[in-house]
This record gives C-alpha cells, structure tokens and sequence, in this order.
C-alpha cells in the first residue's frame, strides 16, 4: 500500500471540509449587500455608489437594516446624504410616508374664499366687498329673519340680528312670531336637535 507522502497530508489538511465550506459559503452569502434590484432602487432615490459603499461600511447591507438605523437624520449623519434623500430612502426601505415639510399651509382661520369661483380673498377684504377674480358677491347674500333685510357676512346691517342658515330661515321667523327675543333666536336652532328641529318644522306649516 502507497504511503502518502507529507506534501499531500498537507495539501489535505488545508483543504477545508464539506460542512465547513458549505457554512462559509452561508456566512459569505448573509454578508453581502443589497439585490442589483434594491441597489437600483436607492440609485433612484439618490443614492451614488460611493454612498452605496458607505453604506455597507456602516453595516447597511438590507432593508432590515434600515430599521435598527431608525430615521432620515441618522441616515443623513451615518453616509452624509442630504436630508431630502435620506428621507426617500428611509420611506421606501420603512414602507412609510414621510410627512413633507415643504406641503403644510397654514391658513388664518378667518380666511375668505369666494362663493362663486373659490378664489381667496386679499387680508384686507371686508364683507360686501366684491371678488377680486371673478367681480361677483365673494359671500352668500343672507336674509335677515327680523327686518327682513338681506346682505352677505354673519349681521344684518340693518337691525344687528345674526343671520341663521338659509334653511333655517322659516323656522326663525316661527320663533320671532312666538316672541322669542332677537339676539336668542340663533343661539336656539344651534342648540336644537333634528328631532326638535322636525317639531318645529311642523309648527311652521300650519302658518
């Protein structure tokens, strides 16, 4: 029998086992970065490769990693990203929508938008002005209840009452005939309920 020589024992026992390249092929395989797809993807986002390799010097190598990073101001400082494509970046890998900072308007709460073509109204609108678009009645012209008046805004200009809903309109003048005081007659319909309100639209027709 052939004795084998020491260069082939040591030939052999560098080789690796079976089992062992098998688990270094698994460990090789859980290291490496992110699919030619999610490496396209983050190149659409804003993503360069020199930042792509910044990102697998990190540690960033999956989707999954992008959570333990947590948000778009960490991401910015790890890989020196903008800010705008952190925030790209981290909603897709996150599957979430990033609220924009550049979206929010606030408006004043006593804003004016006009009633026939929805243009805003300059700051210095007062009400009965007419629309600086479209020249109409920017308000809803309303009908006073009490003196039967009729004019835009929320008073009649010519007693004071406060205007009620056009649909309302019956029912006020049911109550100013039932002697309900002027100024108490907006503030009961708002604080009736529809089943009160039916009750009262049945008073009304018998008029």
């Amino acid at each position: 029998m052939a004795i084998p020589s020491n260069k082939a024992k040591a030939v052999k026992s560098k080789t690796p086992p079976k089992a062992a390249r098998h688990v270094a092929g698994r460990t090789k395989k859980a290291a490496a970065a992110f699919s030619p797809l999610e490496k396209n993807i983050l190149q659409s986002k804003g993503i360069t490769a020199a930042q792509l390799m910044q990102m697998q010097k990190c540690g960033i190598r999956s989707c999954e990693d992008f959570r333990k990073v947590g948000d778009a101001a960490t991401l910015a400082g790890l890989v020196k990203v903008s800010r705008e494509t952190a925030e790209k970046v981290m909603s897709w890998a996150l599957g979430t929508t990033l609220p924009s900072r550049k979206n929010f308007v606030v408006e004043s709460a006593d804003a004016m938008y006009c009633l026939h073509c929805q243009t805003k109204q300059p700051k210095d609108y007062k009400s009965g002005d007419l629309c600086v678009s479209c020249g109409k009645q920017a308000e809803p012209v309303m009908a006073c209840y009490w003196c039967g008046a009729t004019g835009p805004g929320k008073y009649c200009r010519q007693c004071g009452a406060e205007f009620v809903p056009t649909g309302e309109l019956e029912l006020a003048l049911l109550l100013k005939r039932e002697g309900l005081p002027k100024n108490d007659i907006p503030e009961k319909l708002r604080g009736m309920s529809a089943g009160e309100k039916d009750v009262l639209w049945g008073r009304a027709r018998k008029y």
